[in-house]
């Protein structure tokens, strides 16, 4: 009887909590903004290479959601993937997939990152992005890239202005999980 009733609460505030992610209307023009977003980087940044950038994620985003299968909103896709009924759709399989298109471009005035939040708070999930910055800047002067916070319509937005998520870099989150698994090991050893 337990069980049940903590499936019943957990599948309840999944989605309670998936219909709080509500997309933004869509813009004619969005492309267009998120370029003039990617050139205002700097003057460095060409703008060929910013409106490509731009009709690529657009495009690619548009290209994903059909791929996974995209028909609710992220957390209820994340259940459905998880249980294998959809083949992929998780935030992280959001940022490797536009990454890795993204570096087909073979950028010279823009580089990718990807980053992660939530990976130290226990009552949230861990989300994955991809950011896209001028060459040479870290990732916290770029443009969050994100297709999986509004299942599907892609999110972006200049990092520090995403008040949503507190983003750290993905190697560093990675390299402190490495530690923490290797610390484990070795008191397991130990005793």
């Amino acid at each position: 009887m337990f069980k049940p009733m903590i499936w019943a609460l957990t599948t309840l505030a999944i989605l309670g909590l998936g219909a709080c992610s509500s997309a933004p209307p869509a813009r004619s023009d969005d492309v267009a903004r998120l370029a003039a977003q990617i050139q205002a980087l700097g003057p460095e940044v060409d703008p060929e290479e910013a409106q490509r950038a731009a009709r690529v994620t657009y495009a690619y985003t548009a290209q994903l959601a059909q791929d996974y299968q995209i028909t609710d909103s992220p957390l209820i896709h994340n259940a459905k993937v998880n249980k294998g009924l959809r083949p992929r759709g998780l935030c992280w399989h959001w940022a490797e997939d536009i990454e890795r298109r993204l570096k087909q471009e073979n950028f010279r005035t823009l580089t990718l990152h990807r980053a992660i939040a939530n990976a130290d708070n226990p009552f949230r999930i861990d989300h994955s992005t991809a950011i896209i910055s001028r060459r040479g800047d870290s990732m916290y002067d770029g443009v969050v890239l994100d297709p999986w916070r509004y299942g599907g319509v892609l999110f972006w937005s200049p990092l520090r202005e995403d008040t949503r998520y507190d983003w750290v870099p993905r190697d560093i989150v990675l390299e402190k999980r490495r530690q923490e698994q290797l610390a484990e090991l070795n008191a397991v050893a130990v005793n």
